[in-house]
């Protein structure tokens, strides 16, 4: 199980391989995005700010990438751990001719994060769960957002636990080591706070919440 990150770039990327892109990059062109990140576009539509730079942090196959370039964001950064995921990303901003508004980088963002700009939006849907160390990249995101932050995450509730606990067990059996995790909401919104940011809106569905936060002083 990960204890840290020195080797989440390496699990990451073993655990997203190709099949799993694959999948997914299918799926987003058969049916559009999935609904945190449906959820996600339309709350930072909402909220404005949507006329500058993206910053997508674990951004699979860029769904959440593409429908905001759609709905005014200029130009996006993608960080991903994955090279899978990277490659279907680049294939699909091929597909639409958005090749020349996009950045690939491949790592784990809290490696890459110094080497990378500001945005006017930083995302982060269904990535939280993914990392074992949550304040550290929550924090690093913080920095880089200019105006919001938005990010989907488990909800804090007894059958995403037990749900998310048979999923690691299952893993665990098939010797893989990647692990998903269920952060406490109320630590991880004292984190935003601390950092000058105040939550605008909230959605839930049953697995999942989705916060939007802006920069207090924006």
């Amino acid at each position: 199980m990960m204890s840290c990150n020195c080797c989440f770039d390496t699990i990451a990327n073993e655990h997203f391989d190709k099949g799993i892109a694959r999948r997914d990059l299918d799926r987003y062109r058969k049916q559009g995005p999935g609904s945190t990140a449906r959820l996600l576009r339309d709350l930072l539509v909402d909220a404005g700010a949507l006329d500058g730079v993206l910053l997508d942090i674990g951004a699979g196959i860029g769904a959440l990438s593409f429908e905001l370039l759609d709905r005014g964001v200029k130009r996006a950064i993608l960080v991903d751990a994955s090279s899978a995921y990277l490659a279907a990303a680049s294939e699909e901003a091929a597909n639409r001719g958005r090749s020349d508004a996009i950045q690939f980088v491949k790592g784990d963002f809290l490696d890459v994060a110094p080497e990378l700009p500001v945005a006017t939006v930083v995302t982060l849907d269904r990535v939280i769960c993914c990392h074992p160390i949550y304040e550290r990249l929550l924090e690093a995101s913080l920095k880089h957002a200019e105006r919001r932050l938005a990010f989907s995450y488990p909800r804090d509730v007894w059958y995403v636990h037990v749900a998310v606990a048979l999923e690691n067990a299952l893993r665990w059996l098939r010797r893989n080591p990647f692990r998903a995790f269920v952060h406490p909401p109320d630590r991880m919104t004292q984190v935003i706070e601390r950092a000058g940011f105040t939550r605008l809106a909230r959605r839930q569905t049953w697995q999942w919440s989705v916060d939007v936060y802006a920069r207090s002083d924006s």
